[in-house]
């Protein structure tokens, strides 16, 4: 195995056990060795309450990463992340206009239109795109344009909706697992995990699509029709992971770039960005239990960095 993957495990791993073992009255591992010997409280405690948010935020983490490496590579671009494809502002446009729109208990109703706004955003972005063919410079300026479109929209709702509608629709746009249920679970795996195994069978084609168009059409890839594959699966992936979670920025941007150097295939690079992605917001929901702050409003305080420090060091291109 790869060193770079084995020691991303062990980091998921620290991360996991610490989150299961901290509770109300900071870190208890003994709460966790109790569960797994079987005490009912500690049992009721870290497997109905901690480890579904855990896995949660583990599992969302790995669809970001994932999505972000496969958006870098459609759109050749290292700066490049599924908000690009209008995932995070359709989503939130989805989720404003049912939250200030409708009447009466529409909470669970909320992921579902935040899928279904990232959904629809990212085939508008698509369609917009395509002249005879998408190409990456396109998918990045319209990606740009609706993402503008729809951000101006939903902060007109915001604007003029019922303030406590606003309030919710906000809280739900910051990003947060805390309320993560075995449930909500269920329902991100279903769709999930069988995007992210037909997306890792795909990586030759992300190998490929990294060339210009007309080298990986000679070298005998489908470019659109496997491009339009790819950013299906990563709005799934995306999709999947805000109505999860909500609008979690940064994840899919930093993942795929802090495991670029492990290496140029793939096949590597997608476990890895999963993983870097998992242990990423797995970290900032930690600190965000810590300090009392969503996990959401966290990453960006990664992000911004990062983002500094990468234009720095590509200061002379």
């Amino acid at each position: 195995m790869n060193r770079g993957l084995a020691l991303l495990i062990v980091l998921v791993v620290i991360v996991a056990a610490l989150s299961l073992s901290w509770g109300d009255n900071g870190l208890a591992p003994q709460n966790l060795l109790a569960a797994l010997r079987g005490e009912p409280i500690a049992a009721i405690i870290v497997g109905t309450v901690r480890a579904p948010r855990v896995a949660t935020a583990l599992l969302v983490g790995a669809c970001l990463g994932v999505a972000g490496a496969i958006t870098q590579a459609v759109m050749r671009n290292p700066l490049a992340e599924p908000g690009l494809l209008g995932i995070n502002s359709g989503a939130s446009l989805g989720v404003a206009l049912l939250v200030i729109g409708a009447e009466g208990a529409i909470g669970h109703l909320m992921p579902l239109a935040g899928f279904a706004g990232a959904a629809l955003a990212a085939t508008a972005i698509y369609a917009l795109a395509w002249r005879g063919g998408t190409s990456s410079i396109r998918l990045i300026l319209v990606g740009i344009g609706i993402g503008a479109a729809t951000g101006a929209v939903t902060s007109l709702l915001t604007v003029f909706g019922d303030i406590r509608d606003v309030q919710r629709a906000l809280a739900w746009m910051a990003g947060s697992i805390y309320n993560a249920d075995w449930a909500k679970l269920r329902w991100l795996a279903v769709w999930s995990l069988p995007a992210l195994a037909i997306t890792w069978c795909l990586a030759r084609d992300l190998d490929l699509s990294a060339f210009d168009d007309d080298v990986s059409g000679a070298l005998g890839l489908p470019l659109q029709t496997m491009r339009a594959v790819l950013i299906a699966l990563c709005t799934l992936l995306a999709g999947a992971s805000v109505a999860a979670a909500g609008p979690i920025s940064f994840v899919g941007l930093l993942a795929p770039q802090l495991v670029r150097g492990l290496s140029s295939r793939h096949a590597i690079r997608l476990p890895a960005a999963a993983l870097c992605g998992a242990l990423l917001l797995g970290s900032a929901d930690l600190v965000g239990r810590l300090v009392q702050l969503p996990a959401g409003l966290l990453t960006p305080v990664i992000g911004v960095p990062f983002i500094g420090l990468l234009l720095w060091r590509r200061r002379n291109d």
